[in-house]
C-alpha cells in the first residue's frame, strides 16, 4: 500500500465547532494507517497558493488531550480567508499553482472546512482535478452558523449560535421586564438571506415568558406599516416588547433595510449592518416610547462559553467521515448528516455531489412561519431544539475560559 499525504484548509466567516471538524480530519487522518503526513495550510486556499503550510501530525500525532482543546476552541486553528477562484475558463493560472503544490507534497487528499463559498472552490477545483486527470480526492467539509447550505439536515456552527441566541434572548429579557416603563428591544441577528439564525431566538420562549415577541426573517417581505401597527398593539399589551430580526430583511420591493451600506465583500455579497438601528429610530420617530437596538454581531458565532455539545461532536465526526469518504475513493463531494429521528434525535452521515451545494442556498421553508410572517412555527421550534443539546467541559484558568492559541 503506497503511503499519502493530506491537506485542510478552513476557510470563510469562523464559528464555534469548525476547530472541531478540524480535529474530526487530523484523528480520522491519524488513525489511517496510509497516510503519512498531515499538513494544514494557513488562511484557507490562500495559504496552498503562497505554500504557507504546517504539519499537524507534528502538532497533534499522539496527544489526545490537545485535539480535545482544539475541538472546544472557538475561531479557526489554521485561519481563513474570502477567496474567490476564477472560473477555469477565465484562468487557470491559480489553479495550476494549487496542483504543483498539491504535487510538491504528494497530496493524495485534500479537505477544504466551509461554507457555500468554499463548496465553491472545492466544486472547481474537482473539475480541475477531473480535466486534467490529477489523482486527488477533494472533499468539502460543511460549516456555518447561517445554516443555509442545501443537502445537509443543518450545519455545524449553526446548533452553538442557536444556543447563544436563544441564551442571550432570554437573558436580555430577564433584564428588560424589572422596569415599570413602556419600552421596545430590537435585536439585529445575524442572516443575510435565510433567517434560520434569528428564528432560534423563539427558543428563549419557556414557562414563564413568552420573548420575542416578533421575529423578522428575510424569508418574508418587511412591511414597516404592519411592525409599527404590531409594536404599538403590544407595547400597549404588554409594556415590554422585544423584537428580533434579521439583519437581511428586505422591503416589498427587494431592497435590503439596510442597504444604506454599498460595501460588498470577494464574492460580491453586501455587507450587512444597522438594520436594528434604523428600526429603533422608527421606533422612535413613530411611536416615541422607550427603544433601543442590540446587534449580537460576531458574538453569535465566537461565543464557544455555550457552545452546543451536539454540535461539537457532529462537525467531529463529519470532519472523520471525510477522511474516511476519501480514503473509499470518493471526491467532489461534501460530507453530510441526514436526520434518521427527532425524538429521540438520531442522525446518519453520507455524501452529496459537491456541485448540488456550491452556490444554492436553504432557506427557511414558509411553511414554518407564521401567516402574518412576524413569527415562527412550533414545527421550526422542534427542527432547532435537538441542536442545541448538551454543553462541553471547558476547561478554566483564572476565571477565564482556556482555549487554544490559533
Amino acid at each position: 500500500m503506497t503511503e499519502c499525504n493530506v491537506l485542510v484548509a478552513q476557510s470563510g466567516g469562523p464559528t464555534t465547532v469548525i476547530n472541531s471538524s478540524l480535529a474530526g480530519v487530523i484523528a480520522g487522518a491519524l488513525a489511517d494507517q496510509k497516510v503519512n503526513k498531515i499538513y494544514g495550510a494557513r488562511h484557507g486556499i490562500v495559504g496552498v497558493l503562497k505554500e504557507d503550510l504546517v504539519a499537524l501530525d507534528e502538532v497533534f500525532g499522539g496527544n489526545e488531550e490537545l485535539l480535545g482543546q482544539l475541538k472546544i476552541t472557538p475561531s479557526m486553528y489554521l485561519g481563513s480567508c474570502r477567496h474567490k477562484l476564477a472560473n477555469i475558463d477565465q484562468s487557470t493560472e491559480e489553479y495550476d499553482k494549487i496542483f504543483e503544490v498539491f504535487e510538491a507534497y504528494h497530496i493524495e487528499y485534500f479537505f477544504y472546512i466551509g461554507g457555500n463559498d468554499s463548496m465553491d472552490t472545492v466544486a472547481k477545483l474537482s473539475k480541475y482535478a477531473e480535466e486534467k486527470g490529477k489523482k486527488i480526492n477533494i472533499i468539502g467539509v460543511p460549516k456555518t452558523i447561517d445554516n443555509d447550505l442545501v443537502g445537509i439536515d443543518h450545519t455545524p456552527g449553526f446548533g452553538s449560535a442557536a444556543k447563544y441566541i436563544a441564551t442571550s434572548f432570554l437573558e436580555m429579557a430577564h433584564d428588560t421586564y424589572i422596569y415599570n416603563t413602556d419600552s421596545v428591544l430590537i435585536v439585529e441577528v445575524m442572516g443575510r438571506n435565510a433567517g434560520w439564525l434569528t428564528a432560534s431566538a423563539a427558543l428563549a420562549r419557556n414557562s414563564y415568558q413568552v420573548a420575542p415577541h416578533l421575529i423578522y426573517l428575510p424569508e418574508v417581505a418587511f412591511s414597516s406599516e404592519e411592525f409599527l401597527s404590531e409594536v404599538r398593539r403590544l407595547v400597549k399589551e404588554k409594556h415590554q416588547v422585544i423584537v428580533a430580526v434579521s439583519e437581511g430583511i428586505k422591503d416589498e420591493n427587494g431592497e435590503y433595510l439596510s442597504a444604506k451600506s454599498a460595501t460588498v465583500d470577494g464574492f460580491g455579497h453586501a455587507q450587512l449592518s444597522g438594520t436594528g438601528k434604523y428600526l429603533e429610530e422608527l421606533v422612535k420617530n413613530e411611536i416615541g416610547c422607550k427603544v433601543r437596538s442590540v446587534e449580537l454581531n460576531v458574538l453569535q458565532r465566537c461565543a464557544a462559553h455555550t457552545s452546543s455539545l451536539t454540535d461539537i461532536e457532529e462537525a467531529f465526526l463529519l470532519g472523520k467521515e471525510a477522511v474516511r469518504k476519501a480514503a473509499e475513493g470518493h471526491t467532489s463531494k461534501m460530507v453530510i448528516l441526514t436526520r434518521t429521528s427527532n425524538a429521540p434525535y438520531t442522525v446518519e452521515y453520507g455524501t452529496i455531489d459537491v456541485a448540488e451545494v456550491a452556490n444554492h442556498e436553504k432557506k427557511i421553508p414558509r411553511e414554518w412561519i407564521n401567516e402574518a410572517g412576524n413569527d415562527v412555527t412550533e414545527e421550526l421550534v422542534e427542527y432547532i431544539r435537538p441542536l442545541i443539546m448538551g454543553e462541553p467541559e471547558i476547561p478554566y484558568v483564572n476565571g477565564i475560559p482556556q482555549y487554544m492559541l490559533l
